[in-house]
């Protein structure tokens, strides 16, 4: 059973979704707040498929509580919930971690979709290779089954969404690959967020595996269209 942590501290918020998430077959641990949210991640043993996280939280706030999560743990998918409409604060929420990002008030059903997507993608961490499960291209590899980037023999520590888009890019060398494309091939074609979400992540892979992020080599843009890979 796929297990949700559910960290809101507005309780009829929380009840709301944890009701309808056990509705449809998920397992969910409830924290008002980042603390008590913290306090369950470090006595499970189990671990989680997926956190759905404010941002407005008494105490250590979602953005910090995410950026401790993914420290820890760079499978775990990540949801952030916020009543800020600024699109500051759905950049920050995605460069420091977070998978997905919802705006409230929200559709108890998108956010049910959206959960669903996530954990579908989570769940594919650890597919089953026959053979060799390396892609190489360059200097890069690209482990599948261990999930592991490595640059010239160091590994990268990725998300599953940053895998995701690397794996994208080494089965599609050197093509230009639209941002409409790389949402639909990460996120699934019945994902109802913003295709900004691509270019944050981007970003965030930049910084990662480039030498110079701000003069990138590998992960090239091609202006008004979207991303080319380049080994």
């Amino acid at each position: 059973m796929r297990r949700i942590l559910c960290v809101e501290d507005e309780d009829a918020i929380r009840e709301v979704i944890a009701l309808n998430l056990r509705m449809a077959g998920y397992e969910v641990a409830e924290a008002g707040s980042a603390e008590r949210a913290l306090e369950l991640l470090n006595s499970d043993n189990t671990g989680f498929d997926c956190a759905i996280l404010d941002i407005m939280l008494p105490g250590m706030n979602g953005f910090s509580l995410c950026e401790s999560i993914r420290r820890d743990s760079a499978t775990i998918g990540i949801i952030m919930l916020s009543a800020k409409a600024q699109e500051s604060d759905k950049i920050n929420g995605l460069a420091i971690g977070a998978d997905d990002y919802m705006t409230k008030p929200f559709s108890v059903s998108e956010l049910m979709a959206r959960v669903e997507a996530l954990c579908r993608r989570v769940n594919r961490a650890a597919p089953e290779h026959q053979g060799d499960s390396r892609l190489v291209s360059g200097a890069f590899i690209l482990d599948q089954k261990s999930r592991i980037l490595y640059k010239n023999g160091e590994p990268i520590d990725l998300t599953q969404v940053e895998f995701q888009i690397m794996e994208l890019f080494f089965a599609n060398p050197g093509i230009a690959m639209v941002r409409d494309k790389i949402l639909e091939g990460v996120w699934g074609e019945n994902y109802f967020g913003d295709v900004k979400i691509v270019d944050v992540n981007i970003r965030r892979l930049r910084m990662k595996i480039e030498d110079e992020p701000s003069n990138p080599q590998h992960i090239l843009t091609v202006w008004g269209y979207g991303y080319r890979w380049n080994a």
